[in-house]
């Protein structure tokens, strides 16, 4: 009999948390136990892991009664064992150790390199986490299991397939890595489907009240968008700010590897959203689903606004055909290291696309496809600003014409920038922002 047993919990006056407490001790007993199988070799995944945890569980509960009953203490009724049996259950076959981080609230991203942990909360600050596993071989192994239990289909992680990519059933977004890396390295980011506005991102200094109403007036003008930033600038977040002013009337259908923006879980806000995840290929190599092929069913799905989570190869040219051909409104985000080099990340996009579309004609379809592109940048810190802001004039060879009409310093003060053009001017204008409010309307040649 473990030594743990003799520090389990006493029964408490509140039915609740001696639920909780005993599910915590019978888990943590559980999962030590299932563990040293996994080291002695034992292939535990999907209903075998989950039948033996079950047996694990009532030998852990059935020998802590036969201890208090020796020593003349009080047991567990039945309805409380039943209900310990089922928290205990649900934490050991669910992502086991990994489930206390994710319960927490404040951690928006955790990063496991074999045995370390480390997480980043929500303002930013990074915090090192005791071990909740005992060996990278275990880490594996917990890995192996979730990937097993995956709602997007059984995925596969060993030797053969050493990256693996698959949402959890939260919507956080599991990375794993193995054999290629020094350790095995797994890395979750949090999406909690937190409903954004634009008025919230500016309280939390990403915007100022200038592009607040910018950017709600585009949105409103629909106006194709293109979010840049690097990884974990917040170019999901703000995408979300954009969404929520779409007019609940309008119909959107979101695109996405994996399932981030949520948009269809808030029915007040868009009853008619419509959410299509792509799909990779199951463990016999079928079955493959991708962005692109999504993007063309969304198409004749007569959505008002197609919102592609984020733009990174094939979708790329179906996504510009969408926006420049009455699909206005859209939304993407994508990878880039300022607002300028969105175009050249499009342009290497669709010259590696089935399309093959040289790079005069990829420069067409995206001074006919995007409006405005908005870059993000985020600090050592966490802090993140929205640092750029760039209007689409046209194409000339192999080159797309833009103006920078909204630049902002790293100490969030205004710095000058270009005029929108004409168009640009009376369009937002229609839809309520005042152009002069952009750097207090002081370049020689801006628009009334």
């Amino acid at each position: 009999m473990s030594d743990q047993l003799h520090e389990r919990p006493a029964l408490s006056g509140d039915h609740g948390q001696t639920v909780l407490q005993w599910a915590q001790y019978v888990s943590a007993e559980a999962m030590r136990r299932l563990s040293g199988a996994v080291a002695n070799g034992e292939a535990l995944v999907g209903d075998e892991y989950r039948h033996r945890a079950e047996r694990v569980i009532r030998h852990v509960l059935d020998e802590a009664a036969q201890r208090a009953l020796s020593q003349g203490r009080p047991v567990l009724d039945a309805a409380t064992e039943q209900a310990v049996t089922r928290r205990a259950l649900a934490q050991v076959c669910g992502l086991g150790p990994l489930q206390e981080l994710l319960d927490d609230p404040e951690i928006e991203n955790i990063n496991l390199t074999g045995t370390t942990v480390w997480v980043r909360h929500a303002d930013g600050r990074r915090e090192q986490r005791p071990p909740v596993v005992a060996s990278p071989e275990e880490l594996v192994a917990l890995v192996r299991r979730i990937a097993a239990e995956s709602p997007a289909g059984e995925r596969r992680f060993d030797p053969a397939a050493p990256i693996l990519d698959m949402p959890l059933s939260d919507g956080s977004r599991l990375n794993a890595i193995m054999e290629v890396s020094h350790v095995p390295v797994v890395s979750i980011r949090r999406h909690r489907y937190r409903t954004t506005t634009l008025k919230k991102l500016r309280d939390l200094g990403t915007l100022d009240d200038a592009l607040v109403s910018l950017l709600r007036a585009a949105v409103r003008a629909r106006r194709n968008i293109v979010i840049t930033g690097g990884t974990g600038a917040g170019k999901t977040t703000l995408l979300r700010g954009l969404a929520a002013e779409i007019p609940a009337s309008e119909r959107i259908v979101t695109i996405e590897d994996v399932a981030e923006l949520g948009l269809e879980r808030d029915a007040t806000a868009h009853p008619d959203a419509v959410a299509l995840h792509a799909r990779p290929p199951n463990v016999e190599g079928a079955g493959e689903v991708t962005v692109a092929e999504l993007v063309r069913a969304a198409l004749r799905m007569s959505p008002d606004r197609v919102i592609v989570g984020e733009t990174r190869g094939s979708e790329t040219v179906p996504l510009l055909n969408a926006m420049s051909q009455g699909n206005d409104g859209s939304l993407t985000t994508l990878h880039a290291a300022s607002s300028e080099g969105a175009f050249s990340k499009l342009g290497a996009y669709a010259a590696q696309s089935a399309e093959r579309l040289p790079l005069e004609a990829t420069t067409l379809l995206i001074a006919a496809a995007v409006h405005l592109v908005v870059h993000i940048s985020a600090s050592p810190t966490g802090d993140r600003m929205v640092s750029s802001v760039r209007e689409v004039v046209g194409g000339e060879g192999q080159r797309v014409v833009s103006n920078e009409i909204y630049r902002r310093a790293r100490d969030g003060s205004l710095l000058a920038a270009a005029p929108p053009s004409p168009g640009t001017v009376d369009v937002l204008a229609e839809h309520g922002f005042d152009i002069h409010r952009l750097v207090g309307g002081e370049l020689q040649g801006w628009a009334s």
